[in-house]
């Protein structure tokens, strides 16, 4: 099993605090925000990392991406998604967009950005809800489930989840606690728990994302 743990900086904030989360050997740089200034600062940071990084780069940068909102126990409940994470290399993001009292603009351009190819499990759905709660239009998208079916070869993978995924193309055991899953995502302020949760799914995707697609990459080179 995956060795996971999360330190709290605890910022004397209440827009936004700062965590390292842990996972085997990778630190996460995480951010959680409720407010559109962190949540900019954050998307103008890795824009320009990535424009640094990937200046002469053809291919569009991987980022996980996954939402969590209150669970719905009747069929007569909506909840609207409550967060929206975001993972690029190390650096994750977790915006409650449910208690933020607006969405910057660089959130919807940063979606929109053909410079990036968002990937996540049974990702469809999740972009969907945002658009359908919030607005917010997700351009390009690939689910991971789909994508590693068809690089590694086995259909069944199409039905799989972020769990199984991370064993069969990162060699990972993760653990995907229900009491976590299922807990109240439309609280004012996560718990420490809630937040290395968060950061883990999209962290993951992100790691999925990129193992797939230079997978792909090299396949096709070599065509």
């Amino acid at each position: 099993m995956a060795t996971i743990s999360i330190k709290d900086h605890g910022l004397p904030d209440d827009t936004h605090n700062l965590y390292d989360v842990t996972f085997c050997t990778d630190e996460i740089h995480t951010l959680l925000a409720q407010s559109p200034g962190p949540l900019h600062q954050w998307l103008l940071e890795t824009t320009q990392q990535q424009r640094t990084s990937n200046s002469s780069a053809a291919a569009p940068v991987v980022v996980g991406l996954d939402v969590e909102w209150r669970p719905n126990f009747s069929r007569n409940m909506d909840n609207p998604i409550a967060t929206l994470q975001l993972c690029v290399g190390n650096r994750c993001v977790i915006f409650q967009l449910i208690h933020s009292p607006s969405i910057p603009q660089s959130l919807f351009d940063f979606l929109r950005s053909k410079d990036y190819v968002f990937a996540g499990v049974g990702i469809d759905g999740d972009v969907e809800k945002l658009l359908e709660d919030y607005g917010l239009k997700v351009a390009n998208v690939v689910d991971l489930r789909q994508l590693a079916a068809s690089k590694l070869g086995v259909k069944e993978l199409k039905n799989a989840g972020l769990k199984q995924l991370a064993k069969e193309v990162l060699g990972k055991e993760i653990a995907k606690p229900k009491r976590v899953q299922m807990s109240r995502w439309d609280n004012p302020w996560l718990t420490p728990v809630q937040v290395q949760y968060a950061c883990i799914d999209a962290f993951l995707s992100c790691k999925i994302g990129e193992s797939l697609m230079a997978a792909a990459e090299a396949g096709s080179g070599g065509a």
